[in-house]
């Protein structure tokens, strides 16, 4: 009888910390856990292609899909991308990493129009994205090129006005 008692008390003990463990990569994100607009700012340094810095704003729909608009630095005149033009989708994952793609549809007359993978990982509950570009095919290309590409976004507007 005294080994039951000590089983039920491990039992007891052991339960509520193994089902934490199972629960401990839900971090309860979803594609609703990005919405509105992000702020980016990018840093790529794409062998045989010059180091480009990007700024620019993503919209997130909270279902899966995005736009884009950024300025490359680089363009003369200095501009955004149209409005419209550079769209893609994003898939968030329960632990809070996910992938996006974007298709630049850039207007090119041969190749690719453009499209980037992007890994990334949210914190700040959402407010914050790390980005690693895992896959970048400029527009103009047959294919992908190799990539050392970093990008980070913030969430704009403050937590009071989100809140209201």
């Amino acid at each position: 009888m005294k080994w039951l008692s000590k089983g039920t008390l491990l039992a007891a003990i052991a339960l509520p910390a193994l089902s934490g463990v199972a629960r401990a990569d839900d971090f309860g994100c979803s594609d609703a856990t990005l919405t509105g607009e992000y702020a980016f700012g990018v840093t790529s340094y794409t062998p045989s292609y010059p180091p480009t810095v990007v700024a620019g704003i993503k919209v997130f729909d909270g279902n899966g899909n995005l736009t884009q608009r950024d300025y490359g630095g680089d363009s003369v005149p200095a501009d955004f991308s149209p409005s419209g033009r550079e769209k893609g989708t994003y898939t968030v994952n329960p632990d809070c990493t996910g992938s996006m793609v974007i298709n630049l549809n850039a207007p090119v007359l041969m190749g690719s129009k453009g499209v980037i993978k992007i890994l990334f990982v949210l914190s700040n509950g959402g407010r914050h994205i790390h980005e690693v570009v895992s896959e970048f095919t400029p527009p103009g290309s047959s294919g992908p090129v190799p990539t050392q590409t970093s990008a980070d976004d913030w969430k704009v507007g403050s937590e009071q006005a989100e809140s209201r």
